[in-house]
């Protein structure tokens, strides 16, 4: 199975990562493509395009024009230790030993708006730039154009190797949509988590997120490769409810519900 998350717009680079593995991106070069169209934007135009700050805009100005070619130990640094919103807080990579780390290289793909798909390890240097973004390139009016099918074809060739695969979806619709599911091969199995609020259940946004990545903690430590496996989720009170989910569709509730 592979898992597949968003990435975070919170990041951290001022916790070393110590002595971690690292891998080379794989679509630097795309990324470098994206990299030029966003040099050429003023900060005004990047505020409007991706709704920023000035002082965001500015941010992010310097680090597109920071951004090299060549990823080093100092201008870059592992994805699932750089990224650190919710999700990457529920997934705790840098708690994780060198084989769970090796684990998630092979089964964990990270997807982004610059980089495409982002394994763990792989080495990124910090930027913003959403999947829902409209910035016009050579490929189209938005990044879901410019990265096509590269995505899809991608995860075909990685969960080529089994015999029946499967994508486990911990992604955000709108990343979720950059994988074209026409050329996706795979069955892509969904899991939802909802908190009990009120009179009934909900999705909270940054629980659910948090959720997912815990998720796939779980997962590392118990190096699942069943879906029948994932229904033993049960991380910070959470539990598989069977009358809510169907085949495909996997549902984790908490709390109590009437």
């Amino acid at each position: 199975m592979l898992f597949i998350l968003s990435p975070a717009k919170a990041l951290d680079y001022d916790t070393p990562a110590g002595h971690v593995p690292h891998t080379q991106p794989l679509f630097a070069r795309q990324a470098a493509e994206l990299v030029a169209v966003m040099r050429e934007k003023s900060p005004q135009q990047i505020a409007s395009l991706m709704k920023l700050s000035d002082a965001l805009a500015g941010l992010n100005v310097a680090r597109y024009e920071a951004w090299s070619p060549k990823f080093t130990a100092k201008n870059s640094k592992q994805a699932a230790l750089a990224f650190n919103g919710d999700a990457y807080q529920g997934l705790d990579a840098k708690t994780l030993g060198d084989s769970q780390l090796a684990w998630a290289q092979d089964h964990l793909c990270i997807l982004s708006g610059l980089y495409g798909v982002l394994r763990p390890l792989d080495w990124m240097q910090p930027y913003r730039l959403e999947m829902g973004t409209a910035l016009a390139t050579g490929h189209g009016k938005n990044l879901y154009q410019f990265w096509g099918a590269q995505i899809a074809d991608y995860l075909n060739e990685r969960a080529a190797a089994d015999v029946s695969p499967v994508i486990v979806n911990l992604a955000s619709e709108e990343y979720f949509k950059a994988v074209n599911r026409k050329a996706l091969k795979a069955r892509v199995v969904s899991c939802v988590f909802e908190e009990w609020r009120g009179d009934r259940y909900k999705i909270i946004s940054f629980m659910a997120k948090r959720a997912r990545g815990l998720m796939v903690r779980y997962a590392i430590e118990n190096k699942l490769a069943t879906v029948e496996k994932l229904k033993g989720f049960d991380a910070e009170g959470y539990g598989f409810d069977a009358g809510a989910s169907t085949l495909d569709r996997l549902v984790f509730r908490r709390g109590q519900g009437g």
